[in-house]
């Protein structure tokens, strides 16, 4: 046959006999998949290609038996389907689990056509249901587009495998929602959050929040859900609530706990002292007593307006998800409890006989209704939920009591707006600043253990809010407020966190604040989260300026006062501070040194340092107060005038980690300086890693630290940074000839692992570049770039 002229004969061949078999196999996977397992491993290899991703997912294992790996087909597949690069700086454990993962978030925001690739379709298997297995992570974008889609019926199996898999939800970027989103919204929270495995709640690029949205997301991170009655009568009952059986602890709090009679219930109930088990687990019977009802009945009369107020205590333990309450109207101040008219409740016979009928007539009928669940018949409402509905006939009476309370000094703050869930937990009680008062809650949910807000503003009630729930959110173990523009909203997380301080069994332990404007002084926040927190173990507080505003007046801040207590013992191990280009307040560093004597890591940056004496008396303070620190960190601030105060920390025998980045090192120094240095760090076989980025170290400082590596040194470095110093390929190269002079004839004792060259000169000459790197790279791992830097400073002059 002849071919056309220019034709490649090549790209005809036919194909052969082993891809033509493979082809007929892969297409009738479905009839022969057992047989393809069976197959020898060499075969197995060559077939593995053409799956799809389906059957590629089933065969994973016995391919791992086989001594087989499907990492390069995933990678593969992540090129062709998603055409995007993972960052540089992300590690990819598994392509299978990133790939799948990616591939169930993009078929469910429907940016992705399963239609579009033979690989990805199969009549056989739904794309969702078969991926959402490997989901661990979820991002909801925008309108929150995959909610209606994750609560469809058709979706059940979906959701049902996401309670098991998710561990981290993310929100980005939202907006505005309709009501009916929201509550399909709030049901899949409650799936996740509350039923499921979710732990990690972030949101983040929120410029105007949606108030309703933000407070709904964050009540049910917190394991506070009460459905709306439109919710309840769309869904029904959540089915995981009715067939969840009794945990130990709970049958454990029954045991210990005497059965309570019906007389007996109705006593705790006039007195405030009921629990939320015992009205949800009290079994009613036909000889109770007459008017209890109505007692019943008098309680959801107040509950939903200012005059009952409830405290909500947030934990993932249902055994310690009680509502406490107290018997005297004296020590209900600020406590958690919920309030009844103590002088109508004493009066067993007028107010309760005015409403027996309608009482014993509506109680009758959600009694009869919620003792026929086995029969499918349940009704829509928790016993909870009813007993604390509000009542339309005692509204005048209660506003009344709001209005005698406000005059008696009360003070009673609304949290939430959100019109789409009705709970009690918008209304707090309290007598101490706005912000402070606990909140117990009456729930048996799970709360999540970590929560971030990046890039959202939280206006003055949506930080009241938020310091209620935290107030008792025992099971937060990591929270972080990043360019929230909190200003003196901080007062009400602080206010939170030091009254979820005096909770036994509170687990925060990581706690990150940033913003652009600082509202009070960085070293005032830290001393204050520190006494509020003693347990702490991270602190990351961090602020680009100081704000303009005068806050120091206590008239403007109620919490201002907190900013002076003494800090007590701290568990502190790692602190990160960056200053507002101020002066470094020494006087306030040294007693957190002094309180933090577990203290590992220390951080500081963009301080100022006003006189020589700070620097002196901080390392005199870490010599005294922390004897365990390992890691010393020195950003953006000027060194240059300190080199005695550098070497003595290059001394320091604890030290296994020291960074001067960009602190001017070598700007006013001598030769002299930087051979002190070298001599050091030589005696010094406890320091592992130390970075010296943009200190100016030129082309001649790089060559003489290679003395570091010298045959009389018993330094121990393994890490090596020394990006931004303005070196060019042939004192680059000129190092790297020095380093395997001095490393090669004892490559088993030196331990130089890794060094960093990035945004350097290097691009000036490429083929010496690349001599120097590949003689480096023989030695240790590299870690460069592909920095432009005739950009960079046609950049930073036009910035100047």
């Amino acid at each position: 046959m002849e071919t056309k002229d220019g034709e490649n004969v090549t790209d005809r061949n036919p194909p052969s006999l082993f891809d033509l078999s493979a082809a007929v196999v892969t297409s009738i996977m479905g009839l022969v998949e057992r047989e393809v397992w069976a197959l020898p491993g060499p075969i197995l290899q060559g077939i593995l290609p053409m799956l799809n991703v389906y059957y590629l997912e089933r065969i994973e294992e016995t391919a791992v038996q086989k001594g087989l790996s499907t990492q390069p087909i995933w990678c593969k597949l992540w090129c062709d389907i998603m055409k995007t690069r993972p960052s540089r700086f992300e590690s990819i454990k598994c392509w299978r689990k990133k790939f799948l993962e990616c591939f169930f978030s993009n078929v469910l925001r429907g940016t992705l056509d399963v239609s579009s690739d033979q690989r990805l379709k199969d009549p056989c298997f739904s794309p969702l249901l078969y991926t959402s297995q490997h989901v661990t992570q979820l991002t909801i974008y925008n309108m929150l587009e995959g909610v209606a889609k994750l609560m469809a019926k058709e979706n059940q199996g979906v959701l049902e495998n996401l309670v098991v898999s998710l561990r981290s939800l993310t929100f980005c970027h939202l907006l505005s929602s309709s009501q009916s989103t929201r509550q399909q919204l709030s049901l899949l929270l409650h799936y996740l959050i509350h039923h499921g495995a979710v732990s990690h709640i972030s949101m983040n690029s929120w410029p105007n929040p949606d108030s309703s949205l933000l407070v709904l997301i964050l009540k049910m991170s917190a394991g506070i859900w009460h459905p709306g009655k439109a919710l309840v009568n769309q869904a029904g009952l959540c089915h995981l609530c009715r067939e969840t059986p009794v945990d130990q602890s709970q049958k454990l709090d029954q045991e210990h706990e005497p059965h309570l009679g019906s007389n007996q219930l109705l006593q705790r109930l006039t007195a405030g002292q009921h629990s939320d088990k015992d009205l949800r687990n009290e079994k009613l019977s036909p000889s109770m007593p007459p008017g209890f009802e109505n007692a019943v009945e008098l309680a959801r009369a107040g509950s939903e307006t200012l005059n009952v107020l409830v405290d909500y205590h947030l934990s993932s333990n249902p055994s310690r998800s009680k509502m406490q309450h107290r018997t005297s109207s004296e020590s209900y101040a600020g406590k958690e409890s919920v309030r009844l008219p103590p002088a109508k409740l004493s009066e067993d016979g007028s107010l309760l006989d005015e409403h027996q009928k309608r009482g014993k007539g509506a109680i009758k009928r959600k009694f009869s209704c919620l003792q026929k669940t086995s029969k499918g018949t349940r009704d829509s409402e928790d016993l909870y939920d009813f007993v604390f509905s509000v009542s339309r006939e005692e509204e005048e009476k209660t506003l009344l009591s709001k209005r005698t309370n406000l005059k008696e000094g009360r003070t009673f703050v609304n949290y939430s707006s959100c019109p789409t869930e009705a709970s009690t937990t918008d209304l707090v009680y309290t007598d101490r600043p706005v912000g402070t008062t606990s909140m117990k809650a009456p729930s048996h949910f799970r709360s999540v253990s970590t929560l971030e807000i990046v890039s959202i503003r939280l206006n003055q009630n949506t930080c009241q809010m938020l310091g209620n729930l935290l107030s008792s959110w025992v099971s937060l173990e990591k929270l972080v407020l990043s360019l929230n523009e909190l200003g003196p909203n901080i007062f009400s997380i602080l206010s939170g966190l030091r009254a979820l301080s005096r909770q036994s069994d509170y687990h925060l332990r990581v706690v990150h604040i940033s913003d652009m404007l600082s509202h009070v002084p960085c070293m005032n926040l830290v001393c204050s989260i520190l006494s509020a927190v003693p347990l702490l173990q991270v602190l990351l507080v961090s602020f680009d300026l100081k704000t303009l505003v005068d806050c120091s007046r206590p008239e403007e801040n109620p919490g201002s006062s907190s900013l002076e207590d003494e800090i007590p013992e701290s568990h502190l191990e790692h602190l990160e501070i960056r200053f507002p280009r101020e002066p470094l307040p020494t006087s306030l560093l040294i007693p957190v040194l002094k309180a933090s004597r577990s203290l590992q890591s220390l951080s500081l940056d963009s301080a100022t340092i006003s006189c020589p004496q700070e620097v002196e008396l901080l390392l005199h303070a870490l010599k005294e107060y922390s004897p365990v620190l390992k890691r010393l960190r020195f950003h953006d601030i000027n060194l240059s005038h300190h080199s005695k105060d550098v070497l003595l920390l290059l001394q320091d025998p604890i030290l296994q980690e020291i960074t001067f980045s960009f602190c001017r090192l070598f700007e006013n120094c001598s030769m002299e300086f930087l051979s002190e240095i070298i001599n050091v760090v030589k005696k010094n076989s406890s320091l592992k890693i130390l970075r010296l980025p943009g200190n100016r170290l030129g082309n001649h400082r790089l060559a003489a630290l290679a003395d570091i590596f010298s045959e009389d040194s018993s330094a121990s470095i393994c890490h090596l940074d020394v990006s931004s110093n303005c070196i060019r390929p042939d004192g680059l190269l000129e190092f790297a000839k020095k380093l395997e002079r001095y490393i090669a004839p004892r490559r088993e004792q030196v331990k130089f692992t890794k060094l960093c060259l990035s945004q350097n000169w290097l691009d000036q000459d490429a083929a010496m570049t690349q001599e120097a790197l590949q003689q480096l790279r023989a030695i240790c791992s590299v870690v460069s770039d592909t920095w432009d830097s005739s950009q960079a400073f046609a950049d930073y002059v036009g910035m100047m």
